[in-house]
């Protein structure tokens, strides 16, 4: 990042190697879909090359970088919500984000349960509010700490410990008959 903000512009080529596919998987999580994923993605380090000369090198990159994908996230949430999509393909569930392969090993009866658990977790997380649907991903599929988590958020680590917790509870709630 200090080479992109030194006006070194191929090194947006070395950050984009580095991180596209963590940042692509996390707003596929995120959104859903892998559409609106692969266009954030794009989007996200298009702003942090029209931003490089603002970012603080003693920040964290990728505090920074998730707190952009963050950031459009929401704005992505809001515009759907303004402007709802009926595909013409509702029923396909095909593409939806989530890693459902089930073992290879599993007979075909074992393989649609995982496959319906998976798609059963999958409507719960996307069925939580942002507010805790957005530390969830970014603490379990992300692996970011709760301190990085609030970096992201703008909150203090113990709001993200916090939210964590209400929303593993509510997962729980939903999913109760399966556990």
């Amino acid at each position: 990042m200090a080479r992109l903000a030194a006006g070194n512009d191929a090194a947006l080529n070395d950050i984009m190697g580095r991180h596209a596919k963590r940042m692509f998987h996390y707003l596929l999580r995120a959104l859903g879909n892998e559409e609106d994923a692969a266009d954030l993605a794009q989007e996200t380090f298009v702003r942090v090359y029209r931003n490089r000369a603002s970012f603080d090198p003693k920040q964290k990159f990728t505090t920074w970088l998730y707190a952009i994908a963050g950031n459009l996230v929401r704005d992505r949430f809001r515009w759907r919500s303004r402007h709802p999509l009926i595909s013409m393909d509702a029923g396909s569930d095909a593409s939806q984000g989530w890693d459902n392969l089930p073992d290879r090993n599993a007979g075909p009866d074992q393989a649609l349960q995982v496959q319906e658990r998976a798609a059963q977790v999958k409507n719960a997380i996307a069925g939580l509010p942002a507010e805790l649907r957005e530390p969830l991903i970014l603490a379990v599929y992300e692996g970011l700490s709760q301190a990085e988590i609030g970096a992201v958020l703008k909150c203090s680590a113990k709001a993200v410990e916090n939210r964590l917790y209400r929303a593993r509870l509510r997962l729980r709630e939903r999913l109760s008959r399966l556990l």
